[in-house]
């Protein structure tokens, strides 16, 4: 790998050998976009979640071939024991280039791609990788739980032959940073939307999603060859689809919040360029039940644009649900938390606080 500075608060390693030539192959094949918006586009061939179909565990933890995209994504907000905050990303994606091809080796029609971040309140770091399928470079296992991509790993700490994401441990890393963390679930799997099936808009599209918001996590961040020992919370979310977006739907505002009293929520603000934005929510209580937000219980409202990678990017933002009695605003811990990545989108830890404190994580894409 080689590393490359950012514009002054943020910086960018390469990745492989083969870089330019499997992004022209995921852009061929609708897979992928500038922004994601390659995911609106029609997957003929591909499998399409429906309503009513259950989740099972821990086979589902595992790669789905039939549909043509899927990730597995962790996120966690931590303290230092130097008494700073910080943030650690971890996401392995899956895209399938053709539909109904379980061809092996070399021959295999799938490519994965990894983005990881470290954060802090000065400097954002991020990385990527892309491998090809087939040929033991990349893959997920579901019991015993693994997901690797080189030397990035997201894998059981468990021995028997059926572990599932229990207790996990997660690595990346580069020139510039590097974590490993221990994750210990304290709650239950989520599941999200309607038991596991997630609608991204009112045409129908949707994904397969859910997740485990209550990890404790525990372990070392290194910034610039500097260790530091952290601890805190992390979320993992995994969905699989095969064209989540609609066809005029350019992004998505992702907020996944810990709250201080142990609720978490999820919300999610679908942009499109011709209708209003297409919004849900989960609110999830300590003990991890679950009540779905229609669109009318949910207001998120941008309050405040820098101007990042040329492009205006909102940093601060008031969140209300009505029936929980929300209204908070979040601020980030890093402002360029940009992700220069391919796709590129911002990502970062947040905290927020007014009716409620807490912290958690924020994704916005398509601007």
């Amino acid at each position: 790998m080689n590393a490359r500075p950012g514009n002054g608060t943020h910086k960018r390693s390469a990745v492989i050998s083969r870089r330019s030539a499997l992004l022209l192959a995921l852009s061929s094949s609708g897979a992928l976009a500038q922004d994601f918006r390659g995911l609106a586009e029609n997957a003929p061939g591909f499998a399409l979640p429906q309503p009513g179909t259950p989740l099972v565990f821990p086979k589902d933890h595992g790669a789905h071939p039939e549909f043509r995209t899927e990730w597995w994504y962790v996120t966690a907000n931590l303290s230092g024991a130097d008494g700073a905050p910080y943030g650690a990303q971890w996401t392995l994606f899956r895209f399938a280039l053709q539909s109904n091809s379980p061809h092996a080796g070399w021959d295999d029609r799938n490519v994965w791609m990894a983005h990881a971040a470290a954060t802090n309140a000065g400097e954002h770091f991020f990385a990527q990788k892309f491998a090809r399928g087939g040929i033991g470079q990349a893959g997920v296992e579901a019991a015993p739980f693994r997901a690797h991509i080189d030397d990035w790993v997201l894998e059981t700490r468990d021995d028997s032959a059926g572990a599932g994401i229990e207790r996990l441990r997660v690595s990346a890393g580069d020139g510039n940073f590097a974590y490993v963390l221990d994750l210990t679930a304290t709650g239950p799997i989520v599941l999200q939307g309607e038991g596991g099936y997630s609608r991204k808009s009112d045409a129908g599209q949707a994904s397969y999603y859910y997740s485990q918001p209550f990890f404790t996590a525990e372990g070392d961040v290194t910034i610039h060859g500097r260790k530091t020992r952290v601890s805190g919370r992390a979320w993992m979310d995994r969905e699989w689809s095969s064209q989540p977006l609609g066809p005029d739907q350019k992004g998505w505002d992702w907020f996944a919040l810990h709250f201080d009293g142990g609720a978490k929520l999820m919300l999610y603000r679908m942009r499109s360029v011709k209708r209003v934005p297409f919004l849900f929510g989960n609110w999830i209580d300590d003990n991890g039940a679950t009540s779905p937000l229609i669109s009318e219980d949910i207001a998120i409202e941008p309050l405040e644009t820098i101007r990042i990678a040329d492009r205006d990017m909102p940093i601060g933002w008031r969140v209300r649900v009505g029936s929980r009695g929300v209204d908070i605003k979040t601020q980030p811990l890093n402002p360029r938390s940009w992700m220069g990545t391919d796709p590129a989108y911002w990502e970062g830890p947040i905290r927020f606080s007014g009716s409620h404190k807490g912290e958690g994580y924020i994704e916005m894409t398509g601007y």
